[in-house]
């Protein structure tokens, strides 16, 4: 059911965002009005620190005037693909390198009003340094004020289940991330189970043994 373009003003323009105006037809041939927010889009990365922590960060959101733990993100630049943008995001706002970034998926945060789009990733993390055991000094944007958090899955999963995570990038790509693992511990099963069967089939009986 597509709703038809008639008129589109954009009435804010900003740093991040702009704002438009749209009036629609709509497939019974009403109008309506549509307000949208024109976004660039967005990068989430659920990511494993070298000892196998989960890495996090917290900040405070003016938006909603509290502090969130959230999974590295942040907003695409101009000309600049998901997987760059994933990469900067984690050495700028933890010290970690990348090692290897896998793409799980992609959410629409809020397609009522608005386009952003965030590309969500599992990365493998290694120091900056090679010669380092830990991560580098972080160096987030100016206008960034975070705490790098590091949790276990048993911490992670205790401050998942009494409700304390409120961002919903994070409860997207832990869903993500999650899926991906069981489906790799299926294919693991399933190729354990066809292996275990093909040397039944192929194993002589005890009297093929003896002949």
């Amino acid at each position: 059911m597509p709703e038809k373009t008639i008129h589109s003003v954009r009435v804010f323009s900003g740093q991040l965002i702009q704002l438009d105006v749209l009036e629609v037809e709509l497939e019974n041939e009403r109008r309506a009005r549509r307000e949208i927010v024109r976004h660039p889009g967005a990068v989430a990365i659920w990511a494993r620190a070298p000892d196998g922590r989960y890495v996090f960060v917290r900040q405070f959101r003016k938006a909603i005037e509290q502090e969130l733990l959230e999974v590295v993100a942040g907003t695409l630049e101009i000309g600049e693909t998901p997987e760059a943008c994933a990469r900067r995001e984690i050495r700028e706002e933890t010290g970690y390198a990348v090692k290897t970034l896998t793409p799980l998926g992609c959410i629409f945060t809020a397609p009522g009003f608005c386009t952003e789009r965030i590309t969500i990733f599992y990365a493998e993390l290694a120091p900056c340094d090679a010669g380092q055991a830990e991560n580098g000094p972080a160096d987030p944007d100016p206008d960034e004020q975070l705490d790098v958090v590091l949790l276990d899955e048993a911490a992670w999963k205790a401050i998942m289940y009494r409700g304390a995570v409120q961002d919903a990038k994070t409860w997207a790509a832990w869903g993500m991330f999650e899926a991906r693992s069981q489906r790799s511990e299926a294919r693991g099963q399933t190729t354990g189970s066809r292996k275990r069967r093909t040397s039944n089939i192929e194993r002589p009986t005890s009297n093929e043994e003896g002949a």
